[in-house]
């Protein structure tokens, strides 16, 4: 493996400075599986809102295919501007109450995952991370009317929230997370894995209301104030605007109180089974269902045209 510190461009003033050992760093890439677009939401909002400044830079060129995720830029008239450039990179935020935690942003690496892994890994253990909190969107059998559950997954019980739940043991498709929770687990550093489900007919939706869940977990596992307040509001228009999509759809609509119903015996169930499977799985829609039911809905929500009053 070449050298894995090559990979980024590090500060060497805050990679040095002792303020910056100790902290719990939050990983949300975006990419592969990223339903509900979650890791984007939570980049944009903390940066946004909070102070930070840059740790390392990872050299993008190396780990981006642009031809598979091209990067938008503007025609304006008669020439080319605002070059909307990938940027995979290690911050350090100060929430409201004045502490600080690290933040690790961009889109999931497309190559060198093994590199890649090795240098995050060796960037906690310089920084004598406290904790990783690993957070990313998966798609899920469930309802938007109801609470959005999280999976919290990791070596230590101690460390996750309570979530209760069944353990169940199946076999998906590897993000580079996923790589990075074993990476991190080899090597003895704690962390938290949060997956947080997000309703399958919404998958490539922006969903608030995920990033507010996940917000909130994080903040829980962390020990720090993140802001969700701004998420909220969106969270109420975006939901009403699903509301009157899904309403005048009695296909969707069937789709929906279906997963209502099982969302309400499995959380409300004390054996608390695995939403993914119960006693009678014809219940639980399939992908060829959700396909037929609500591909106009998806259609609708991927054009902006379609939320406007």
């Amino acid at each position: 493996m070449l050298d894995p510190t090559a990979l980024y461009l590090g500060n060497p003033a805050l990679l040095g400075d002792p303020r910056l050992r100790g902290l719990p760093l939050v990983v949300a890439l975006s990419g592969y599986v990223e339903a509900g677009h979650l890791a984007a939401q939570i980049e944009a909002v903390v940066l946004d809102s909070m102070p930070s400044e840059t740790v390392a830079r990872f050299d993008i060129d190396q780990l981006y295919d642009y031809r598979s995720r091209r990067p938008r830029v503007t025609f304006a008239q008669d020439h080319f501007e605002d070059w909307e450039a990938p940027e995979l990179s290690l911050h350090v935020v100060t929430d409201g109450l004045d502490r600080h935690f690290l933040m690790l942003t961009g889109p999931e690496p497309d190559t060198q995952w093994e590199r890649f892994a090795s240098a995050v890994v060796g960037l906690a253990q310089r920084l004598q991370v406290s904790l990783v909190a690993v957070v990313g969107g998966i798609p899920m059998p469930v309802p938007h009317t109801r609470p959005v559950l999280v999976t919290a997954h990791g070596p230590r019980a101690d460390l996750l929230p309570r979530i209760n739940g069944n353990r169940p043991t199946f076999e998906v498709s590897a993000s580079v997370s996923h790589l990075l929770e074993l990476r991190l687990q080899e090597n003895g550093i704690d962390h938290v894995g949060l997956s947080v489900h997000v309703p399958q007919y919404l998958a490539e939706s922006y969903l608030p209301q995920a990033a507010v869940a996940a917000l909130e977990y994080l903040s829980a596992v962390t020990g720090r104030t993140l802001p969700t307040d701004e998420l909220r509001e969106a969270s109420r228009d975006v939901i009403r605007q699903i509301d009157e999509q899904a309403g005048s759809s009695p296909e969707v609509q069937a789709v929906i109180e279906n997963m209502e119903r099982r969302y309400d015996d499995v959380v409300d169930a004390s054996a608390r089974r695995s939403i993914l499977a119960g006693p009678d799985d014809a219940d639980l829609p399939d992908a060829d269902d959700l396909g037929a039911a609500a591909e106009a809905f998806l259609a609708a929500q991927s054009d902006p045209d379609a939320h406007e009053d």
